[in-house]
């Protein structure tokens, strides 16, 4: 009984023979026979190395799952890397090769350690990429091209990446009403916390206390404004520095990266994305809610009716502040010179679609969100097309302008003034804001993909492979 169970058992010989002569009556190839009937020859580890390198650099300088799996299989197949996978998550990426017949899988990996963003080298290695899958580079030219990206001077100073932070804040002071005073405040206020944050990163100490910190210091420097204006009846809006200090520390990349991810199907990296946004809000949440509960105790008065908000103007030092949140979000991700200009007009033109259908149609701010993001992802994934370059350069600063600060410092001070329930629903709004804005620029490249060939160059296949359907249909 034992023998006849090992014969026909469900992986015997038999069983596999039969399968192998049901698949020749039917006319259907042997994948077995058909992938490894002919050796290839053995993987060239320089072209794993640099298939690898290049992935592990677009990875750590924050491009998207999907796109840089695409990347390393142009690559693979650009440099004539037999039978390859690629493995992308959120910390390591793994390349195997098979050359067939009897010869052993070849398999290499990397984890990466430490992110930088740096859009700039996401433009270059896009090129880079591009140029090899077309034949316009061999193995020597493309690692050398490497090496200098990676050695390469980026397009900004260090001091104008740091201003951009500031510069994030103060124009989105002034397109909530604050004066020059209040700008310059949330300009020094959110340097001030960045630079402390950098401080606290060479100590070794956790990016979540990093954020808590610069979120606390801006938050002090907000509210001590705030003190002075009420002291000596200044008349400034000085809650502004804080709205603007929290919109330079949310997380808008990483965002739009996890939901993307999720769309793809790279379910381990959204999750690992999305969880990183919801601790970068709570250490924001948790900077600022301590220095928002502390003032209320201390006796420092917060007009909730009278918050900071920008509401559905369209004048034009609203859209000018749109603008330079835009421009400034683009240079603290080291987005390339030419790509500005555009930034600038996609962050007027998303908070114009914004403002212009709450106006109209009197819709509620999450489904203006989502349709001003639509727009934005549509036009910037096809500007990407036609320009050759990542869509993330156009699309992440672009939505800056809509990023949820004032709803979720209301949250924060109604908690923090005995309203937990108008608290709570207003972080929720907050969040609820900020996955549309994720869903509806990820919407708007599925939306171009769709209607075009998708996948970078070379990546051996025309676009995203089919989706799976979950129910119903064969």
């Amino acid at each position: 009984m034992t023998d006849r169970r090992r014969q026909h058992g469900p992986h015997s010989p038999v069983l596999l023979t039969r399968l192998r002569d049901w698949r020749a009556g039917r006319g259907e190839p042997d994948p077995a026979v058909e992938e490894f009937e002919d050796e290839s020859p053995r993987p060239d580890p320089r072209a794993m190395d640099l298939v690898l390198r290049v992935g592990e650099l677009l990875l750590a300088s924050g491009e998207a799952t999907e796109t840089v799996s695409d990347a390393m299989l142009s690559l693979a197949v650009a440099f004539g890397l037999p039978r390859s996978e690629v493995s992308v998550t959120f910390t390591g990426l793994t390349l195997s090769c098979h050359p067939g017949g009897n010869e052993p899988p070849v398999t290499g990996e990397r984890v990466v350690r430490r992110r930088t963003l740096d859009y700039h080298k996401v433009d270059v290695l896009h090129a880079l990429v591009q140029d090899a899958a077309l034949g316009l580079v061999d193995l020597e030219g493309a690692a050398a091209r490497l090496r200098a990206v990676k050695h390469a001077r980026p397009p900004y100073p260090r001091w104008a990446v740091v201003a951009g932070f500031g510069l994030i804040a103060s124009s989105a002071s002034v397109m909530v009403g604050g004066g020059p005073i209040v700008a310059a405040t949330a300009f020094a206020a959110t340097v001030l916390g960045d630079r402390a944050a950098v401080w606290l990163a060479s100590r070794g100490v956790a990016e979540f206390y990093q954020m808590a910190v610069a979120a606390l210091l801006a938050a002090s420097t907000g509210m001590t404004l705030l003190w002075l204006s009420g002291e000596l009846d200044l008349g400034l809006r000085a809650n502004a520095v804080v709205t603007g200090s929290i919109m330079a520390l949310l997380p808008g990349r990483p965002l739009v990266s996890s939901l993307q991810d999720g769309i793809s199907g790279a379910y381990v990296s959204a999750a690992a994305r999305l969880l990183e946004v919801f601790f970068t809000l709570g250490a924001i949440v948790a900077g600022v809610g301590a220095v928002a509960y502390t003032a209320v105790r201390l006796g420092i008065y917060v007009d909730l009716d009278n918050l900071p908000s920008a509401g559905t103007s369209t004048e034009p030092l609203v859209l000018a502040g749109a603008a330079g949140i835009a421009v400034a979000f683009a240079v603290s991700l080291v987005a390339p010179v030419r790509t500005l200009l555009p930034t600038a007009v996609l962050g007027v033109l998303i908070w114009v679609c914004y403002a212009g259908l709450r106006e109209a149609l009197s819709v509620p701010p999450v489904v203006g969100t989502a349709a001003g993001a639509v727009v934005v992802g549509v036009i910037g994934h096809w500007l990407a097309r036609r320009t050759r370059r990542p869509a993330l350069t156009y699309i992440v600063p672009s939505i800056a302008p809509l990023l949820p600060g004032s709803v979720l410092y209301r949250g924060l001070v109604q908690m923090s003034t005995g309203e937990p329930l108008a608290g709570v629903a207003s972080l929720g709004e907050a969040v609820a804001v900020g996955l549309a804005l994720g869903a509806g620029v990820n919407l708007g490249g599925e939306l171009v993909r769709a209607f075009s060939r998708g996948g970078l160059v070379g990546a051996g296949r025309r676009g995203r492979q089919a989706a799976h359907r979950t129910r119903g249909g064969y």
